[in-house]
């Protein structure tokens, strides 16, 4: 059963909750897509089943089809925040990464159809988190991380290329649903995603932390 933990492996005293995610918070992504850039933040929720941990081995199920990943900055809510809260950044616990994994095929099929997005962005083992390093974040900081696929850097994340930072997000996130403790926060991916093959090797990394590794197993 999923836990969080920190990033030296010990257990986070937070439970396991819903993960709100934000779609298109990087331009060069949405330009990759074909999709327009949006005015505003676009919002859709993972469920707790579908959180896993981006561990030695990653297994996902090959019968649901290509398997696309996003690499995103992570954000674990440790004070419930809400459309009152003052000051939104202080109340994540830690930062870590996350791969929003996306059944891209079907989501583009759902897309046409003008029908929701869940089957392709909230299935079981849809969401693998690395360890948390624990740190408020800082509106004015820019956080760094990387994604390697097999020894090839696919991914290059920088908040300070979000069209949305961090405080918005929060503040918009929470106009909405309330964000209780135990809560993951997805920010956004930046251009470069792509498909997921049976044993590739992938390797995250936030900022001059220690990188986390993980090995594909399409059951």
């Amino acid at each position: 059963m999923y836990v969080h933990r920190w990033s030296d492996g010990t257990p986070v005293k937070l439970p396991v909750g819903k993960v709100v995610c934000i779609g298109r918070n990087y331009a060069e992504h949405a330009q990759e897509l074909n999709n327009p850039v949006p005015d505003n933040p676009i919002l859709f929720i993972k469920p707790a089943s579908a959180i896993t941990a981006f561990s030695k081995e990653l297994s996902l199920h090959a019968y649901l089809g290509e398997h696309h990943y996003e690499a995103e900055l992570a954000l674990l809510v440790g004070e419930t925040i809400t459309r009152d809260t003052v000051s939104p950044l202080q109340c994540i616990e830690g930062m870590g990464l996350a791969l929003d994994l996306t059944l891209r095929a079907l989501q583009s099929e759902l897309k046409a159809k003008g029908h929701p997005w869940e089957r392709a962005k909230a299935f079981d083992r849809s969401c693998p988190l690395t360890g948390f390093v624990r740190k408020t974040p800082q509106s004015k900081e820019n956080y760094e991380y990387r994604f390697w696929q097999n020894g090839e850097l696919k991914q290059h994340g920088q908040s300070s290329m979000m069209l949305f930072n961090l405080e918005k997000l929060l503040g918009e996130i929470s106009d909405y649903f309330t964000l209780e403790p135990g809560d993951v926060v997805l920010t956004g991916t930046p251009k470069g995603v792509g498909a997921l093959r049976h044993n590739d090797r992938l390797t995250l990394q936030l900022g001059e932390n220690t990188p986390f590794e993980a090995k594909v197993n399409l059951e």
